[in-house]
């Protein structure tokens, strides 16, 4: 126990990058309200584990940690197991009824009002998705040259195989000045890059009356003085213009295109209630290669959905040969009961799923290492994330075309004092490469 009344705090943060920034919220008001953050679970006073909800695999692990908690709540019965949210908001009920131990239950709607849960005082769901500002206290977790940057909650579109909207409710955006008064205050502490995230980043601003809403925020954060890179994440293709395109030419903006297509088959993306299939979205490739050359992209697929047969799987096959992306996530179906598409059954089994994702990620294997090898010889610039303990010790970096957590990284040797390297952007040589991951040196 902390000073008298105060206690020690662990919290397990599991999902996305968006649950991420609530889990940092989540410390900043327990340290606002005197408590000590980042203690081990096994010394704690409270365990908080944030949930995914939003497929099976991700419940499946938040299940897993809820067990582990109460296994070390039995050890140990005086500490406070508190599990919150988006797999709270979804079955709260069924998930207080299975693990009985656990001291709180918070959602989606109430996780800012961490400390009193903490406390024993009784919370009260708010009535909306709780919508972070500049004004919310933050503790960033991520290393010191990057974080994320949540410009909106929820989302408003009506894909078959989503259950965000029933979870998180309709979209909301931060207003322009809150993202730009947080951004500097950020780039003020030392981030050089800022990722901006969102259920669906182009949408921004459009429930404000805004148009062209995400275009503008850029034109914003491009004009201040730091940080060096705005890196877009989570844009929904069908939203894509001249307008964000003009925008994203700004020297600060990554020309790094995160564009979910899901999938390439005609009748596949009409049973998801997506608006682009394969051929649609290779003109839409095109057309932002054109416009921006250097442009980089990341999408992600589906594999398995209902009705999806050998030819149009192989559809999807061409559409990932004919697009060429630079990064590629597969994710097998997972029926949800919330959404519109667990009526059609599941059709493809689980075996036959993981060996399709397993197609697909072979066949994007050869494609992001003959990517990647072209980049040998090449200089360019890289931000310095972190270091590698070994011998010799490696610095971990990232160049303008890798998102954090999500795409490879560039391994360095280290050269002595490596340590005042961190969290700097420095020139470096492309020197060998995977599928995935680069190395380099340094040339300065």
């Amino acid at each position: 126990m902390t000073a008298r009344g105060k206690k020690s705090i662990a919290l397990v943060s599991l999902g996305c990058a968006k649950n991420l920034v609530d889990s940092e919220v989540m410390l900043g008001v327990l340290r606002r309200a005197g408590h000590r953050v980042g203690a081990p679970a096994e010394e704690a006073d409270v365990l908080i584990i944030n949930t995914c909800g939003f497929i099976r695999p991700a419940r499946v692990e938040a299940e897993r940690e809820i067990r582990r908690a109460l296994r070390l709540k039995r050890r140990r019965p005086r500490l406070k197991v508190v599990i919150v949210g988006c797999y709270v908001e979804r079955s709260r009920s069924e998930l207080a009824r299975r693990f009985v131990g656990v001291d709180a239950w918070l959602g989606v709607r109430s996780f800012d009002r961490i400390d009193r849960a903490v406390e024993g005082r009784r919370v009260r769901p708010g009535p909306r998705t709780f919508l972070c500002s500049h004004l919310s206290p933050r503790l960033v977790s991520t290393p010191r040259g990057w974080a994320y940057v949540k410009i909106s909650e929820g989302c408003s579109h009506g894909c078959a195989f989503c259950a965000i909207p029933a979870i998180k409710g309709p979209y909301r955006s931060r207003t322009p000045a809150s993202i730009v008064r947080e951004v500097r205050r950020l780039a003020d502490l030392g981030v050089r890059e800022i990722n901006l995230i969102s259920q669906d980043s182009s949408f921004y601003g459009r429930d404000l009356g805004l148009k062209h809403g995400l275009a503008l925020l850029l034109d914003s954060l491009s004009s201040l003085p730091g940080p060096e890179w705005i890196r877009v994440l989570y844009l929904y293709p069908g939203e894509v213009g001249r307008d964000l395109l003009e925008a994203m030419k700004s020297p600060k903006v990554c020309a790094y295109f995160d564009l979910p297509f899901q999938h390439a088959a005609p009748t596949i993306v009409k049973a998801m209630r997506r608006g682009f299939d394969g051929e649609r979205a290779l003109r839409l490739v095109h057309q932002i290669r054109e416009a921006l050359p250097e442009a980089v992209f990341r999408t992600s697929l589906i594999v398995g959905f209902p009705g999806e047969g050998r030819r149009e799987f192989e559809i999807l096959k061409s559409f990932v040969r004919r697009a060429r992306f630079d990064h590629l996530g597969v994710f097998v179906y997972s029926p949800e009961k919330d959404t519109p598409a667990f009526a059609l059954g599941d059709t493809v089994s689980e075996a036959g799923k993981k060996d399709r994702r397993g197609e697909l990620m072979s066949l994007q294997q050869a494609i992001s290492l003959e990517k990647n090898r072209v980049r040998v010889g090449q200089l360019m610039d890289v931000l310095m994330d972190t270091a590698a303990a070994g011998t010799p010790l490696t610095l971990i970096g990232r160049a303008r075309f890798q998102a954090p957590e999500a795409d490879g990284i560039i391994r360095l040797r280290a050269p002595e004092e490596s340590s005042r390297l961190l969290n700097t952007i420095r020139r470096v040589e492309i020197t060998g490469a995977g599928a995935y991951d680069l190395r380099g040196r340094l040339v300065e």
